[in-house]
């Protein structure tokens, strides 16, 4: 009596887990599918494609590469990724937890086998972070603090970071407002991208409402920066910002001036002199990350192109702008040749399903874009044949 109750439950348990299976297999399918349509959606220039390189990581932006992993961070988890290709066919399979509990991380920079990342408010490093994660898998690896000595204001306090060509890590400090004047002058930090040297903060760049992505010229190594224009001028006004430092602390027009000749009506009677945008990018788009191009995998005319992602309006009420990845040509002295649309198609009518976040070029010259909506990172691929 026993032994067929025994193969009774048997049954039921192998029934259960073939119905779990199933169920699993028809949910991974439902949801492969919708990426494929969503991914179909998306339009490149010609020749280009664009694949599912990551999925399920929660609002990626700052991207960066070491030896082995690609690495991100998702502000909402506060935590930071290691992501692994362990099959070698341009499909994460692998994320591994590098740190939690952090302060709304969103910046992660890779150099010399060391990973940095920044909260709000600190900047971390995980020294030889490969080594630490071939050696201890499953633990955390040992991080460092670099500086504390940063605002901690949440209102523009996500912090992109990267090293110059001079070899200092670069960070920006948003401004603590949609726009403010006392706050900047109780703290010269707001509102700037500073350059640590020798655990010493020098000034790059001042009036910078909230930078969210810059990089150097490949040539002429020029730091290039979006700028993020203020709100509630209007849904047409101001534009949102390219800019270029051709030398350090310099002025770039916040609080009093906003995009090329927009006075601010609460502080533009006290304008100072300022250094313009080189490029205005739309009203409210919201460049929340840049990314020369200096590889040749993509045809010659991307050569230092500069990819900017317009993560998109959330305040524009006549129709919704930015949503797009853009494509600003120079040439060999840095003066911009050209713009245009790179990918579109994640605001359908008034609604969008994703929100480019970021790109990062990789060492192969492919491009990653960062999706903090969608919960993904793209790669994009050139095929001179298609």
């Amino acid at each position: 009596m026993f032994k067929s109750h025994d193969n009774f439950y048997r049954s039921i348990k192998h029934y259960l887990l073939i119905k779990y299976v199933f169920f699993i297999c028809i949910f991974s399918s439902f949801s492969l599918l919708a990426q494929d349509k969503e991914l179909s959606l998306l339009n490149l220039p010609e020749g280009f494609s664009i694949e599912i390189f990551a999925d399920d990581v929660k609002a990626p932006r700052q991207m960066a590469e070491g030896n082995k992993y690609i690495y991100t961070a998702s502000g909402p988890m506060g935590e930071i990724y290691a992501l692994l290709d362990s099959n070698g066919d341009n499909k994460i399979d692998s994320k591994i937890t590098l740190a939690s509990g952090l302060y709304n991380s969103r910046g992660v920079t890779f150099r010399n086998g060391n990973l940095y990342f920044a909260e709000v408010d600190k900047i971390w490093v995980i020294e030889n972070v490969e080594e630490q994660l071939d050696l201890n898998p499953n633990e955390f690896p040992e991080k460092k603090l670099i500086t504390d000595n940063l605002p901690s204001d949440a209102w523009h306090g996500w912090k992109w970071i990267k090293f110059g060509p001079d070899n200092k890590l670069y960070v920006p400090v948003g401004a603590p407002c949609n726009v403010c004047l006392e706050e900047l002058e109780d703290d010269s930090r707001y509102a700037s991208i500073m350059r640590l040297n020798d655990g010493n903060w020098e000034y790059v760049a001042r009036g910078v409402r909230n930078s969210v992505g810059f990089d150097w010229h490949p040539i002429t190594q020029e730091l290039y920066f979006g700028d993020n224009g203020r709100d509630w001028l209007g849904d047409d006004s101001p534009s949102c910002e390219l800019n270029v430092v051709k030398e350090d602390d310099s002025f770039y027009g916040f609080p009093f001036m906003h995009a090329t000749d927009v006075l601010d009506p609460d502080f533009g009677d006290n304008k100072k002199d300022f250094i313009a945008p080189i490029l205005e990018l739309g009203a409210h788009v919201a460049p929340t990350g840049v990314a020369f191009y200096s590889n040749d995998h993509f045809p010659d005319e991307y050569q230092n192109t500069l990819f900017i992602t317009l993560h998109g309006s959330w305040n524009r009420m006549s129709h919704p702008s930015g949503y797009t990845v853009v494509a600003v040509s120079t040439d060999k002295e840095g003066n911009i040749t050209g713009y245009k649309d790179f990918i579109t198609g994640w605001l359908q009518g008034k609604k969008a399903w994703g929100r480019p976040s970021a790109p990062f070029m990789l060492s192969d010259g492919s491009l990653l874009v960062s999706d903090d909506k969608y919960n993904v990172i793209y790669r994009v691929t050139y095929n001179s044949e298609s």
